[in-house]
C-alpha cells in the first residue's frame, strides 16, 4: 500500500465520520430539506467515485471506488425519493397543484 492510497483511505474515513456527526446533530424536522439540498453534492461524489473505480491504480482503489459508487448512488436515489414524498404533501387530493407559495387556492 503506497502513501497516496493510505491518505485517500484516511480522507474517506474522516469524511464518513464528519458526515455522520453532522447529520446526527440535525433535528429530524430538517432532514428532508437537507436531503433535497444535498442531492447535488451526492452527484458530485458519484462522479468522483466513478473516476476512482475506473482508474487503474490497483485492486484496492477499484474496490473502494465500487463501494463509493454504490453508496453515492443509494444516496442520490434516496434523496430523490424523499424529495418526491415531500413534494407530494403539497398536492391537492383532486390532483391539481396548489397555486402560490403558501398554498392559498386561487378562485
Amino acid at each position: 500500500m503506497n502513501s497516496t492510497t493510505l491518505i485517500q483511505f484516511f480522507v474517506l474515513m474522516l469524511a464518513g465520520f464528519v458526515g455522520f456527526q453532522s447529520i446526527s446533530r440535525i433535528p429530524p424536522l430538517l432532514h428532508t430539506p437537507l436531503m433535497a439540498a444535498t442531492n447535488a453534492i451526492s452527484g458530485i461524489s458519484l462522479v468522483a467515485s466513478l473516476v476512482l473505480a475506473g482508474s487503474q491504480d490497483g485492486p484496492l482503489a477499484t474496490v473502494l471506488g465500487t463501494i463509493a459508487v454504490t453508496c453515492a448512488m443509494a444516496n442520490v436515489v434516496g434523496g430523490f425519493l424523499i424529495t418526491d414524498r415531500m413534494l407530494a404533501m403539497f398536492k391537492r387530493a383532486d390532483g391539481d397543484k396548489m397555486k402560490g407559495a403558501v398554498g392559498v387556492a386561487a378562485k
